[in-house]
């Protein structure tokens, strides 16, 4: 063969190896996705627990179920931006929650409401009455190294929120989580729709992998058809000698 051709045969062989790569990190995935949906889906179905039940370590206490009580603090709320539901623009709305004998309080996500620019909207009708009572699931609060994206035009908006943020916005201390309101928690008509735990399908990785097979396999059988027809081109040395 040519050196043209070695380097086609060379090309297809890297090919073939990187497609097999990524299928292969692409089923890893799937299997860390599969392990994630059973230890979350373990987490919701048991029983709720309190606050002082609740593990220190965050990676333990992600989506444990929580029961509380206390009063709603609405004049602190702040509100996570950009957050949709069914397509639509909205806010989740995020209630400081003052629990009797504790000077920290409980962050709650009462759940979506609907914002024609995902950042404004008016929150006062959509307040459910001073008691608080309910069950949700964790999520611990970071501080990530990117800082806060923190509306202009409206103080108490996020894009995300961190234990700094909270501490820039909220005049007391509030433990570093947020629990997320799982069904109705008062008698209240003006429930917001609450945010539902991620779901806990496999995502794409399956078919992902299924295409870098596919394309190692089509790298490799280009490559043999390759080589076999021009070695057919070439003249065989043994002939007419």
């Amino acid at each position: 063969m040519r050196p043209r051709e070695y380097a086609l045969v060379a090309l297809s062989v890297i090919m073939a190896i990187l497609c097999a790569r990524l299928g292969v990190w692409q089923v890893s995935r799937l299997y860390e996705r599969r392990a994630s949906n059973a230890l979350i889906a373990q987490r919701l179905a048991e029983p709720p627990v309190t606050i002082a039940q609740l593990p220190r370590d965050t990676t333990v206490l992600r989506f444990r179920r929580v029961v509380f009580q206390g009063t709603y603090d609405y004049a602190h709320e702040i509100v996570l931006t950009l957050r949709t539901r069914n397509g639509s623009p909205g806010v989740n709305v995020l209630t400081p929650v003052h629990m009797a004998g504790s000077d920290t309080a409980l962050l709650v996500n009462r759940g979506w409401v609907y914002a024609p620019d995902g950042v404004h909207n008016d929150l006062s009708p959509w307040r459910e009455g001073n008691s608080a009572q309910g069950i949700g699931f964790a999520v611990p609060l970071g501080t990530p190294d990117a800082g806060v994206a923190r509306s202009s035009s409206r103080p108490n908006a996020y894009r995300w929120v961190d234990l700094r943020a909270i501490a820039a916005s909220i005049p007391y201390p509030v433990y570093p989580l947020v629990v997320v309101l799982e069904g109705d928690s008062t008698p209240s008509t003006k429930i917001l729709p609450r945010v539902p735990p991620p779901p806990l399908d496999e995502g794409p990785h399956l078919s992902y992998a299924i295409q870098w097979f596919a394309f190692m396999l089509i790298a490799i059988v280009g490559m043999v058809f390759f080589v076999r027809r021009v070695r057919s081109r070439e003249p065989d040395p043994f002939v007419n000698q």
